[in-house]
């Protein structure tokens, strides 16, 4: 149901030449407002604070979308702010991002490096020496990201600036909840760019008939079939625990979307050929995300290192064992 209705929002305000406007420097207002408008900032707040309640199962398709649209704003993490603070109705206005890291300085200033969305966000989130702290990113010093069309940034303020966040339900969960939220958005972009390659392959004709119909070219979409798949089932299952997820299914969904996005984005421009990647072919809106979505919160290196800690750490002497902890919600 929130799916749906989100979905012809995005149809409406976040076409491809909507998003890459937006890259360009226009404003992201119009779909900021009908997002704002139609309620869903309130996806998870409770219902007792005027939120839609929504489960983590409903979340999940609302960040699927939200990869799938390449949406040029941080909707899903201002969506789960709500859940970092007893009071979301005390929230400012505007869509606010999450700081991968938050690093008070030697000269006491507050750093936050390779923000993503920064460009079109209001105000951050970061965790500092145990505290979630709410930033203005108008008032940052702000150096955006070098990257071609990219909204990230790297910002810096006082050190006595920002508001401290408490009583939220999932403080805790900061460190891997923004790399969730990540695992769900790459696992959106790369089944967007899995259509679009099936599309182009399917409609490109060399020899008197479409290219997908060459035995290579069905090998590298059996392959990219394989890994777009294996991504969704790892962060739908994450976001399937209808508690807060655990910080080992979290691990296991952004580790395993991160690994495959690479192979995903050089298949689809494979097949693609030359085209993929030229500025007016909306193929490149997606794999940009995923070359930047890949790397926020943490590549899959770092997971895999995590995920192998857990498993040396943990009583189960079967890895199956601890796979099924993972699941189960159970500690590891």
């Amino acid at each position: 149901m929130f799916a749906e209705a989100i979905s012809s929002i995005l149809d409406h305000h976040c076409t491809p030449a909507a998003v890459r406007a937006i890259e360009g420097g226009a404003s992201a207002q119009p779909l900021a407002a009908a997002l704002a408008d139609a309620g869903f900032l309130e996806l998870l707040a409770s219902e007792d604070h005027g939120g839609g309640g929504a489960s983590w199962r409903d979340f999940f398709e609302v960040v699927l979308l939200c990869g799938g649209y390449a949406v040029p704003l941080p909707v899903a993490q201002t969506m789960a702010t709500r859940l970092l603070t007893a009071d979301p109705q005390g929230l400012p206005a505007g869509f606010i991002t999450f700081a991968p890291a938050l690093t008070r300085r030697a000269d006491g200033f507050l750093q936050a490096s390779q923000v993503p969305c920064a460009a079109t966000a209001s105000h951050v989130v970061g965790l500092v020496e145990g505290a979630l702290l709410l930033l203005s990113i108008p008032q940052a010093h702000s150096a955006h990201s070098a990257i071609h069309g990219g909204l990230s940034a790297s910002l810096c303020w006082p050190g006595d600036a920002g508001t401290v966040l408490q009583g939220g339900t999932a403080a805790a969960a900061f460190p891997y909840l923004g790399a969730l939220l990540h695992a769900g958005l790459l696992a959106g972009a790369m089944k967007r760019c899995f259509d679009l390659t099936i599309g182009y392959a399917n409609e490109r004709v060399q020899f008197g008939k479409p290219i997908g119909k060459f035995q290579a070219v069905q090998h590298q979409l059996s392959v990219m079939a394989e890994h777009v798949a294996a991504a969704r089932m790892a962060s739908e299952a994450a976001f399937g625990i209808d508690a807060l997820p655990t910080l080992p299914a979290c691990a296991v969904a952004k580790a395993r979307t991160s690994e495959a996005a690479q192979l995903v984005a050089s298949i689809a421009h494979a097949v693609h050929g030359a085209i993929g990647v030229t500025e007016e072919y909306d193929l490149q809106l997606f794999t940009r995300r995923l070359h930047e979505w890949r790397l926020v919160h943490g590549s899959e290196a770092h997971w895999h290192r995590l995920l192998g800690r857990l498993v040396l750490e943990s009583p189960h002497r079967l890895s199956v064992d601890f796979v099924r902890t993972v699941w189960e919600g159970a500690p590891a």
